[in-house]
């Protein structure tokens, strides 16, 4: 009779099968979360709307002054039907998305390159530091009208204005950044035979970007402001002119509607920068291991 040919146990599940619950549970609790802070978000701007357009009625706010829900959403449908006195509504969008996009994108070159070029030469830093801190204790906002006086009502003084605001998150977040790369890492670099150049791009910008990123968040609404202060001062075009010429005319519902829709633009534009981080640093556990 022929040994018996011994047979691999079968594989147990009973350990995978709790983890791969866990795993399941966790996803769920995670969309639970999500679904519950969305409604709430809703619920609370609702709530807000809702006791804005009660007092208003109700005379116990000054509804000339504050305005009601009501008659901002009318004075956008008229706008978006008939235009605006400068022109269409979506051109004074653009006219102010284009000077703060052209701003945000000069002052975050600008600031990324001298934030990293001062993290990584420590003469440079110690040349230019104490003007960069002179500078940066400037109130920026009074800079609009001197570029106004410089550059005209054209969209330049603008542009101008929202760099200056762009460029100091950015270039100190930036010089941070670089400034806080892992030694061991640049070590081992320079060990392999990379270059200054080859450390530079390859060690301290990737280490730096996630710095980078944390400050464009910030810097757009930045530019958004820079580009709104501008036009409010002095301009042609643009939501900061509806603004100015809305407070002119004593028309609170028009400074709440340009206002309204400035901050549609800023949420648009903050939900594409936080789609591109996720997308750039996939790798990047999440800081809360809940929301998956």
């Amino acid at each position: 009779m022929p040994p018996e040919t011994p047979t691999a146990p079968a594989p147990s599940l009973t350990k995978e099968a709790p983890a791969t619950g866990r795993t399941a549970a966790r996803a769920q609790a995670a969309r639970r979360r999500r679904s519950l802070i969305l409604v709430s978000r809703i619920l609370l701007l609702v709530a807000v709307i809702g006791l804005w357009e009660w007092f208003a009625r109700a005379k116990i706010v000054d509804p000339f002054n504050v305005s009601m829900p009501s008659k901002i959403w009318d004075q956008i449908v008229s706008w978006v039907q008939h235009g605006t006195a400068q022109g269409s509504l979506w051109e004074q969008i653009w006219y102010t998305l284009y000077e703060a996009l052209l701003g945000w994108v000069i002052g975050v070159i600008a600031g990324v390159l001298l934030g990293i070029a001062l993290g990584r030469v420590r003469f440079l830093a110690d040349v230019l530091g104490p003007y960069i801190k002179v500078l940066n204790a400037l109130p920026r906002i009074v800079l609009a009208p001197i570029f106004l006086i410089w550059f005209g009502l054209g969209p330049a003084s603008k542009v101008a204005s929202a760099v200056v605001l762009v460029f100091f998150p950015v270039f100190f977040n930036a010089f941070q950044g670089a400034r806080e790369v892992d030694r061991n890492l640049v070590a081992n670099s320079r060990i392999l035979g990379a270059s200054n150049r080859q450390v530079t791009f390859q060690v301290v910008i990737p280490s730096a970007t996630s710095w980078i990123f944390t400050s464009l968040h910030v810097s757009f609404g930045f530019a958004l402001i820079g580009a709104i202060v501008g036009e409010y001062i002095g301009a042609t075009k643009g939501l900061g002119l509806l603004v100015s010429a809305s407070q002119g005319t004593f028309n609170s519902a028009g400074v709440y509607a340009a206002m309204a829709i400035l901050a549609v633009v800023a949420l648009l534009a903050e939900g594409f920068l936080t789609f591109l981080e996720r997308r750039l640093f996939r790798w990047k556990p999440p800081e809360n291991p809940s929301e998956g």
